[in-house]
């Protein structure tokens, strides 16, 4: 026990002996929470997760010997957690809107009794080591939740219970350590959250995460187990590609962090995300998704730990055998918490007041994701996603500078796409993706194998385009050639009847792979053909006379995910435009046969 020296709003100076920095401290009489950022002698620097209003110095300090960490059990899934993982919905339910000073609800429902099935063969005297799977709980009705013998624990298993109802404190095995101490294992357990949870090695990730977005998954492609940004400014759409990814990814589970960012917006995905159907069982969308969320007005320490709250419980799904996505909105905001801790502790700023290990710890971060073979034998991912908001759309800034480092999927959103209402609002010039490799032996396997070739032909193409508006903007569009209006039709099917994508139009707010790929396979066809008859001399007008142009810049909405032989059937309607115009030019001796 020690006492409080000083309060200097959220930083409180108290007299406690051996306490270590880090570690978790429950101050004065309303037992308020914080933590350990600093020590000098026999004083130590409390950051507090709480306001300070009403304390005094002298009141009791009390050091609890752990450092930050969370629980992890079954009853994770479908919960709202803030940034410590204090239970949002329970709280509200218990005190309203706002979470009273010095309440501390379990993160995970002490009263709630769950369906413990032991693992088949595991018997009392196996020799069992940490990850094994002690047996499983039907956590959501499309999620099965594996208890695992916490990391750095095992020996003989002295006691397995039999299937039956538990609690999460429940002890479901007793196992004997190589040093005789006899532990109790239960359904959860801690785990610190700035410290990784081991795994037995990484894996190569080559499976591509989809998440339903044509620019993401056909051009920039991101792999499960993969790290990623969405860097912007202001306006451009970050939080709708986000939601989209929660939405529509193939991962197993999504933990969806809001860092720092404003109350209305976060009030938006906690009210819409409970509503939302899983595309793949048809359930709630919340079955499988766990949200923490962290507003701008609260606490900074703990907007700092929120990410590490966040790929903690990611680690510990990846640990049972699961594809998990996390996606960090955003970033910014937490480096912004990150500087604003340096500056109270003093230490020396650098790029924009930020502290100079500002970029190892963007690094340790992203590092956590990936590929692993888990200790339980099986294999889980992690694929991280952080949202980036650099001050007026600075992508040189510090912050989405290191990121662009770090990562090795980079989906820059333009400000000016945003304005003319193209959505998703990526610019296919500053994005780029490290994974097209790994990701086009699925694609030829799953889907088509010129998929690479395809997306290479259209990118080069749209590369074009800033070129060739720049021309019409100067001299307009009379002083092109042919080839190169026809250039300008091609960019815009691309950009109309692929890249487009409405979040809100039912039927285009997912495109599956093969979808995708129809439609790219679609724009590139007319456009090749397109440049045939202009080599055989049909004039350009006639072609951008040509109402198939537009029809095909609709298919995106017009046909869904399962009418691909409607689409095909387009196709072949094209095919037989075009040759009609070639045999009509033909016949009157324009063009050569």
């Amino acid at each position: 026990m020690g006492k409080v020296i000083e309060v200097n709003g959220p930083l409180v100076t108290v007299e406690l002996a051996d306490v270590r920095i880090g570690e978790q401290v429950r101050i004065g009489r309303m037992e308020l929470m914080g933590e350990v950022i600093a020590r000098h002698d026999e004083r130590a620097l409390v950051q507090m997760y709480e306001p300070t209003e009403s304390l005094r110095p002298g009141e009791p300090v009390e050091a609890l010997g752990q450092p930050l960490s969370v629980e992890l059990g079954p009853g994770l899934l479908g919960g709202i957690f803030d940034g410590v993982q204090r239970p949002l919905l329970e709280h509200a339910k218990q005190h309203g809107d706002f979470i009273p000073r010095g309440v501390h609800i379990p993160p995970l429902d002490r009263g709630r009794l769950w369906r413990f099935e032991p693992s088949p063969g595991l018997k009392p005297g196996a020799r069992i080591e940490s990850g094994a799977v002690l047996g499983t709980v039907q956590e959501t009705p499309t999620i099965v939740h594996r208890i695992l013998v916490p990391p750095g624990m095992g020996g003989e298993l002295i006691e397995l219970v039999a299937a039956s109802d538990v609690t999460v404190e429940g002890v479901v095995a007793r196992v004997k350590q190589q040093n005789g101490e006899i532990s109790e294992l239960k359904l959860f357990h801690r785990w610190p959250v700035r410290s990784p949870r081991p795994y037995l090695r990484r894996d190569d990730a080559v499976a591509p995460l989809l998440t339903g977005q044509r620019i993401l998954d056909t051009f920039f492609p991101l792999v499960k187990g993969g790290r990623a940004a969405v860097p912007g400014p202001f306006g451009a759409g970050k939080t709708i590609v986000q939601q989209q990814i929660a939405r529509w990814s193939d991962a197993d589970i999504v933990i969806y962090v809001g860092c720092g960012e404003r109350g209305n917006e976060l009030v938006d995905i906690l009210e819409s995300f409970p509503k939302l159907t899983d595309p793949n069982t048809g359930r709630s969308l919340m079955e499988r998704t766990l949200l923490v969320a962290n507003t701008s007005n609260m606490p900074v320490v703990a907007r700092e730990a929120s990410i590490y709250v966040g790929v903690t419980l990611a680690e510990y799904y990846r640990d049972q055998g699961y594809d998990v996505v996390m996606v960090a909105d955003s970033t910014s905001r937490w480096a912004e918490a990150l500087r604003e801790v340096a500056g109270r502790l003093g230490q020396m700023p650098v790029e924009e007041g930020y502290p100079a290990y500002l970029a190892s710890r963007l690094s340790a971060f992203y590092e956590r994701a990936g590929r692993v073979d888990t200790l339980a034998g099986g294999k889980g991912s992690i694929t991280l996603i952080g949202a980036v908001s650099p001050p007026g759309g600075d992508f040189s800034e510090p912050v989405t500078g290191h990121t662009k480092e770090i990562v090795q999927t980079f989906w820059a959103l333009s400000k000016e796409l945003a304005d003319a209402r193209h959505y998703p609002a990526v610019d296919w010039v500053e994005s780029f993706s490290g994974y097209v490799a790994s990701c086009s032996g699925w694609w030829a396997e799953h889907v088509d194998p010129r998929w690479a070739d395809h997306r290479a032909a259209a990118l080069g193409l749209l590369s074009r385009a800033e070129e060739l508006a720049r021309i019409v903007n100067l001299v307009g569009p009379e002083a092109l050639s042919p080839q190169q209006r026809w250039a300008l039709q091609g960019v815009a099917l691309f950009r109309e009847g692929v890249l487009q994508q409405s979040a809100l139009d039912p039927v285009d707010s997912y495109c599956s792979p093969q979808k995708q790929f129809a439609l790219l396979d679609q724009m590139l066809s007319i456009y090749r053909q397109g440049l045939k008859l202009l080599e055989l001399g049909v004039p350009v007008q006639e072609l951008l006379r040509l109402p198939l142009l537009s029809n095909a810049q609709r298919l995106k909405g017009r046909y869904a995910n399962g009418q691909l032989d409607e689409l095909r059937n387009f196709a072949a309607q094209v095919d037989g435009e075009f040759e009609r115009l070639r045999t009509e030019y033909a016949q009157h001796g324009k063009v050569a046969t």
